[in-house]
C-alpha cells in the first residue's frame, strides 16, 4: 500500500506551513480567532482538493475522447454542521463547461468516471457524507 505524507509545521500564532509535493501552503485562521489571515483555512482546502481531483480526471478523460472545452470550471459547495466538531455533511459539485459541440452524453460519462472510478478524494468523501453533482453547459 502506498503512503502519502504531508509535513505541517507551526509558524506562530495560528499559522502553519504545509509542505505538499514540494510546495509550501500557509494555513491560517481568521483574525477574530487569533490568526492573521495569511492563508486559507483547512476545511475549504477539502473543497479545493475535491475540485482539483475530479477536474483533472474530467479533463484527462475528455482529452482521450478528443473533446476540449473552451473553458471548464469546477465549483464545490459544502454544507457545514452547526455543532462541534463542525464538519461537512454534504458536498455538491458543479461542473461548468463552455464551448461548441460539447456532447452532453460524453461530458456526463467523463464526470461519472471521475466520480465513481478515478477520483480518490471523491471516493473518500462519499464514505463520510452525501455527495451530489450537476453539469452546466454554456454554448459559445
Amino acid at each position: 500500500m502506498a503512503k502519502e505524507q504531508v509535513k505541517v509545521k507551526w509558524l506562530d500564532k495560528m499559522a502553519f506551513s504545509a509542505e505538499v509535493n514540494g510546495h509550501e501552503i500557509v494555513l491560517d485562521a481568521a483574525e477574530k480567532v487569533g490568526g492573521e489571515d495569511r492563508g486559507p483555512r483547512p476545511k475549504p482546502l477539502m473543497l479545493a482538493a475535491l475540485a482539483g481531483c475530479t477536474g483533472m480526471d474530467v479533463i484527462s478523460i475528455l482529452k482521450k475522447m478528443h473533446i476540449e472545452p473552451d473553458y471548464f470550471n469546477v465549483y464545490v459547495e459544502g454544507d457545514l454542521t452547526e455543532e462541534h466538531p463542525k464538519h461537512f455533511s454534504k458536498m455538491h459539485v458543479i461542473y461548468e463547461f463552455k464551448g461548441k459541440n460539447l456532447p452532453l452524453e460524453k461530458l456526463k460519462r467523463a464526470v461519472s468516471l471521475s466520480e465513481e472510478r478515478y477520483c480518490g478524494v471523491s471516493a473518500t468523501y462519499r464514505e463520510a457524507m452525501e455527495m451530489t453533482s450537476e453539469i452546466k453547459v454554456i454554448e459559445s
